[in-house]
């Protein structure tokens, strides 16, 4: 990869993560594993559509991937190098992680 697209990338992704609902939601993917927008509503106290915009934007960064399962779209982080940049921020141990 050349070097100005490597620091395009990870530009994207801390963009991505520029914000305080989307880090709380990839920080709450990290710590309790695959979730679907309904927990997270229930985690955050924000409405479906709103998770849902902020799961967008971090899906087109490359942050988040989706499964669906039946009538349920399931969330999880794609970006493990993600893990060690939250765990750095949060002072957590990125070994405690899903």
């Amino acid at each position: 990869m050349e070097p100005d697209a490597c620091y395009t990338e990870k530009a994207e992704v801390l963009k991505a993560l520029a914000h305080p609902l989307r880090l709380r939601i990839v920080h709450g993917l990290l710590k309790n594993g695959c979730r679907n927008v309904s927990c997270m509503e229930e985690g955050t106290g924000q409405s479906q559509s709103c998770i849902s915009q902020h799961l967008t934007r971090l899906k087109a960064a490359g942050v988040v991937r989706s499964a669906r399962s039946g009538n349920e779209v399931y969330y999880e982080i794609a970006d493990r190098q993600v893990a060690g940049l939250i765990a750095a921020l949060f002072g957590d141990r990125e070994e405690e992680y899903q």
